[in-house]
């Protein structure tokens, strides 16, 4: 794969070289640069406004993503021969006045105050709601039969509000562990529980209530009716106060659960305790469009099948409570402008090479991806290619062109053979790859290409690493720029540096399209095991 690798980016190479150089740029080395970087300052411009999910801005800068396809000479991807596959978005937001929560517990009845003592996410099918449910504690609230987890195991919780520990049982790897964390909901549902109560280890809150009772819920609605939120009827916070008082006349207190849960998982039981809730919640319905290009396999039967290279274009919008003569635009040039063009400038250069893959490549701009990865959930539902001729994801979120990269991060890259992949294609650049630098911060189930992980393809996400100075930069941008104003296009942004990211991303995506075989999961891999039990496994990586 090394030798048909270094083969097919052989011209470029001799241009990007295989590590960068501080010489002036040669002429292809210009055009590389300027594409990329026509890109990102398009996108992060002012103008767009920040590319906020269904606003004007985004819906720009997926014009601008479409017209680029289209001068490549890709075909459209979406719905219909359309670049765009609109995605239907649900915002809901609580109805003033307030709701009425009331907590029975031990025959004594009291009425929560909204916004001190408790919060309650507002509804994304339900208008009105009124519920009346007893409560049923249920350890950490994890059902997953590959780890020999079944805290359900013996408790009725059919029609119940169930209680859980925030967090997992000690032990767990971090991905694993957040990947149980995010998937509780679905637990409850799938035990017949209607409502879940997460109560925080000691010392603190799962969540803000304050915040919480403020904070809208979006997710996506198709016109079936399915949605990509929540199945259960209830999501509530409460103060820590109120949390304890859930375990008055229980067997076990709550600080004696929280003794238990640091070295062993608590066994449930029953509360002596009901919570009645009435509220309203109020919808705004809009559409936010994912861009598709598709450049079309040049093999018989490999065609069918298709590799998927993905960015997400939306961002954060504008600062709501901006003070006067604050800059108020969150641009997002690096997260994930910079990400976009990499896309695109992978696209351009198998346009370029003159050599079509072997298999079909899609090119997909996401939104709503800091909404909680709503439009690549919504593609993974609903894909304009059957799913199953999906091989592979890798997606480009955020890399950091500051600096001269030598190294770069594929989160998950371990759970399939894409990481030979990565790692071929990164030694034909003289680029190596590095092993997750924040294994704590679960990366790899917290950005768009999980969602096809969920539906058991294998993917990654790739970004810079921390080699060669990358550390220190990664430490700042996360502490003074991720998610603020700050990320523009003031930056000094290393416009080779990305273009050579784009060229890695090409290779990458080159070799998924042109190998004889799909990627395959790791055997006794538990993501692999969890979501594609039936699909063929390859050995073990090496060290």
């Amino acid at each position: 794969m090394i030798t048909r690798l270094a083969t097919t980016l052989a011209a470029a190479l001799v241009f990007l070289g295989a590590a960068p150089s501080p010489q002036p740029m040669t002429p292809a080395e210009q055009v590389a640069a300027n594409s990329v970087r026509s890109h990102v300052e398009f996108l992060a411009d002012d103008r767009l406004e920040g590319r906020d999910t269904g606003s004007r801005g985004h819906e720009i800068g997926a014009q601008y993503v479409a017209s680029r396809f289209r001068e490549m000479g890709l075909e459209p991807g979406g719905p219909g021969g359309s670049w765009y596959q609109q995605v239907p978005l649900r915002r809901a937001t609580i109805v003033q006045p307030t709701p009425t929560i009331t907590l029975t517990i031990n025959g004594q009845r009291q009425t929560l105050a909204w916004a001190r003592d408790v919060a309650l996410r507002p509804s994304l099918t339900e208008r009105h709601r009124a519920i009346d449910a007893r409560l049923v504690f249920v350890g950490f609230g994890l059902d997953e039969p590959l780890l020999g987890i079944a805290d359900y195991r013996g408790l009725d919780t059919k029609g119940a509000i169930v209680v859980s520990l925030a967090g997992t049982p000690p032990g767990l790897p971090s991905e694993v562990a957040a990947h149980l964390t995010s998937a509780k909901a679905d637990a409850a549902a799938a035990h017949g529980a209607i409502g879940l109560v997460e109560v925080g280890g000691e010392g603190r809150l799962t969540s803000n209530v304050a915040t919480d009772a403020v904070r809208a819920t979006t997710s996506w609605v198709a016109p079936d009716g399915s949605t990509g939120a929540s199945p259960l009827r209830a999501s509530l916070s409460l103060s820590k106060a109120w949390q304890a008082r859930l375990f008055d006349g229980a067997p076990k207190s709550l600080a004696a659960l929280h003794g238990e849960a640091a070295t062993t998982s608590p066994r449930g039981f029953p509360l002596p305790s009901r919570l009645s809730l009435v509220a309203d919640t109020a919808w705004t319905d809009f559409t936010s469009p994912e861009v598709i290009g598709r450049l079309p396999g040049a093999d018989p039967v490999r065609a069918a099948e298709n590799v998927v290279l993905m960015a997400h274009l939306d961002h954060l919008g504008m600062m709501s409570d901006a003070k006067p003569g604050e800059d108020r635009i969150y641009n997002g040039a690096l997260d994930n402008a910079a990400g976009v063009a990499t896309m695109l400038e992978a696209a351009r250069e198998f346009v370029a090479s003159g050599r079509r893959p072997m298999r079909s490549v899609l090119f997909i701009a996401n939104t709503g991806e800091e909404k909680g990865l709503l439009g690549a959930s919504y593609f993974a539902a609903h894909p304009t290619v059957p799913l199953a001729s999906i091989a592979s994801v890798v997606d480009l979120d955020m890399p950091l062109p500051l600096y001269d990269f030598t190294d770069v991060t594929a989160f998950g890259a371990e759970h399939s053979t894409i990481a030979r992949t990565v790692a071929d294609a990164g030694a034909a650049m003289g680029i190596r790859v590095s092993p997750d630098p924040l294994p704590q911060e679960s990366i790899f189930v917290r950005s768009d290409h999980y969602r096809f992980v969920q539906k058991g393809v294998p993917a990654i996400l790739l970004m810079t690493g921390y080699a060669n100075g990358g550390e220190a930069v990664w430490k700042n941008f996360l502490a003074h720029v991720y998610h603020s104003p700050a990320d523009d296009l003031s930056q000094p942004i290393q416009w080779r540096a990305l273009a050579r990211y784009g060229m890695l991303n090409y290779g990458i995506a080159r070799a998924l399209a042109d190998a004889p075989d799909r990627p395959r999961w790791v055997a006794h891999d538990y993501f692999g095991d969890r979501f594609a039990p039936n699909q063929p496994r390859a050995t073990p990586l090496a060290p």
